[in-house]
């Protein structure tokens, strides 16, 4: 394996044709890596998005992918597989690749050089990008509802307003339709000058005027894109959304809708049971 893998998913695909370039045994099963995939990976250093899940097939006989991973081999030929890749995505010596995980062994078909092909379960896809993208727009509702907490500039979201995502978010988990992100409210983030006791105590109006704002922004209907600066999986990727306040960008190598017309609303209600972690849980509901 010479090259990383091609990828067509940022583009909307959930189908497409390659050759097996390797079948690889590993301790998490049988791993297959074709030449091109319509699948998208879990990423190993920030899992925010599952993998896609689906088949591939060949004249009619199928095997279950069961979520798509990261993979990667060195230069002197180790195979490894998602948190088990010893260095982060890009890193010089590996090789990129997408991992299509199969459920027990590989038939007799599955093997280096067929050409086979590749189906995403794109109900489960479509689910995963709404939930991706309402994560990210109730980031940016979040941060615009809490601009004024801020004794000190902590730096600038993709629409200009203090990003307290950025110095806050411990972890973010993406599911059908909705994500769980969880922000630390410590030390740091009161000595970067965030007013933690202001916020508790207006909790309840943050929460509503982001919703509010997220009403807002599913009305305006605003177009919703990946771009990348090249075909494989380790090309940078960032979603693009055309909000009424501008364009906003934010690096991501997931997938999203295509307008949020694919939503009937976007909301969120936010836990702050424990003082140092407010929990933010995002609900999409899909347009039919």
């Amino acid at each position: 394996m010479s090259s990383s893998t091609i990828v067509s998913f940022a583009g909307g695909d959930v189908s497409g044709s390659s050759i097996v370039t390797s079948v690889e045994s590993t301790s998490a099963g049988v791993v297959v890596v074709v030449e091109a995939t319509p699948f998208h990976p879990v990423d190993h250093t920030w899992p925010d998005q599952p993998g896609d899940s689906g088949e591939i097939t060949l004249d009619g006989s199928v095997v279950r992918v069961s979520e798509a991973v990261m993979a990667a081999v060195s230069d002197e030929g180790q195979f490894a597989v998602g948190s088990d890749i010893p260095v982060k995505r890009g890193g010089e010596g590996w090789t990129w690749l997408v991992g299509h995980p199969i459920e027990g062994d590989a038939p007799s078909w599955l093997v280096e050089g067929a050409r086979v092909e590749l189906s995403v379960d794109s109900s489960r896809r479509a689910g995963l990008s709404r939930g991706h993208t309402a994560c990210h727009l109730a980031s940016l509702a979040l941060d615009r509802a809490l601009a004024d907490l801020w004794r000190k500039d902590p730096g600038e979201d993709a629409l200009g307003a203090p990003n307290f995502e950025a110095k806050a978010n411990q972890s973010s988990r993406i599911h059908a339709d909705g994500a769980v992100d969880e922000y630390r409210l410590g030390k740091s983030l009161r000595r970067a000058g965030f007013d933690t006791e202001t916020f508790a105590a207006t909790l309840a109006d943050r929460e509503a005027s982001i919703n509010a704002q997220l009403a807002a922004w599913v009305e305006s209907g605003a177009s919703s894109r990946v771009t990348t600066e090249g075909p494989t999986i380790v090309d940078r990727r960032s979603w693009q959304c055309e909000l009424p306040e501008g364009t906003a960008e934010i690096l991501c190598g997931g997938t999203h809708v295509g307008s949020l017309a694919e939503f009937v609303s976007i909301s969120v209600t936010l836990d702050l049971t424990d003082p140092q972690l407010l929990v933010m849980t995002t609900r999409a509901v899909p347009a039919s």
